[in-house]
């Protein structure tokens, strides 16, 4: 985690009316920003759930960073909530109730068997594609068993394993969902595929126009980001400016 010297938030941070201090507050605080980090960035503005624990930064080691830590873990795996490496790779919670919206976006509904549609499209790599085969074909799979079914063992492979598994994560298609104590250090992290661990989700995604999921979402943050620029939503969804306009403004009406 990368500390300020200064105390004062990010700016993307919001004023939440009362300190999180429960599993129930989490989920309450990411179902009401509907997107937010773990831990407070400088360089990308949005809530996290840090900083709506300890109300202060810098972050360090303390009892909340733990707590949250947990919570990552646990969250996801009773589907409370929606954890990945989305917004430029940074962790990011994810509410149940816009991950449809989410998913229509990124064109991510997909059925389990669905990796060989999305290779031939060139919509994933070789890499990626033998992970997403696994995990459809054993289920839910620590890091360690999942390098393993696709021989990532190696040094190499570690590293093709991490990039595969960021791309699977920034398109939505797997989802953190827990972890497991392969070895005597950190806990493992535990991957499912996004439309096995939230069905629904990816059944809502079908009735949705990608036009509407990215209206939604861009709401979403104005509500608690009045002033936000067009600069900045473009910037945090990878849109161009007029992508970013036209989620502002769909109907294209004036000011």
């Amino acid at each position: 985690m990368k500390n300020r010297s200064s105390s004062s938030a990010p700016e993307g941070e919001v004023k939440w009316p009362k300190r999180v201090a429960t599993a129930a507050d989490a989920v309450r605080f990411i179902d009401a920003v509907g997107y937010c980090s773990l831990f407070p960035s400088w360089s990308h503005p949005l809530p996290s759930l840090y900083y709506a624990m300890a109300r202060r930064v810098p972050v360090t080691w303390d009892r909340y960073a733990q707590q949250l830590w947990s919570w990552k873990d646990d969250l996801p795996r009773r589907r409370r909530v929606f954890y990945v490496k989305y917004f430029k790779g940074h962790s990011t919670f994810i509410s149940v109730k816009l991950l449809a919206h989410f998913l229509t976006m990124e064109d991510a509904a997909a059925e389990p068997s669905d990796h060989a549609r999305f290779y031939a499209a060139g919509r994933i790599s070789a890499d990626a594609r033998d992970l997403w085969e696994a995990l459809e074909k054993h289920g839910p799979l620590a890091t360690l068993e999942l390098r393993h079914a696709c021989k990532m063992e190696s040094v190499a492979g570690n590293k093709r394993f991490k990039k595969a598994m960021l791309e699977l994560s920034r398109r939505l298609l797997v989802v953190h969902f827990g972890a497991e104590q392969e070895t005597r250090a950190w806990p493992s992290s535990r991957f499912e595929l996004t439309s096995r661990a939230f069905p629904d989700a990816v059944h809502r995604a079908s009735e949705i126009t990608a036009e509407a999921a990215c209206a939604t979402l861009a709401q979403k943050y104005l509500q608690w980001h009045p002033g936000a620029s067009l600069q900045v939503l473009a910037r945090m969804f990878a849109w161009s400016k007029a992508e970013a306009a036209r989620a502002v403004n769909p109907r294209g009406d004036g000011d």
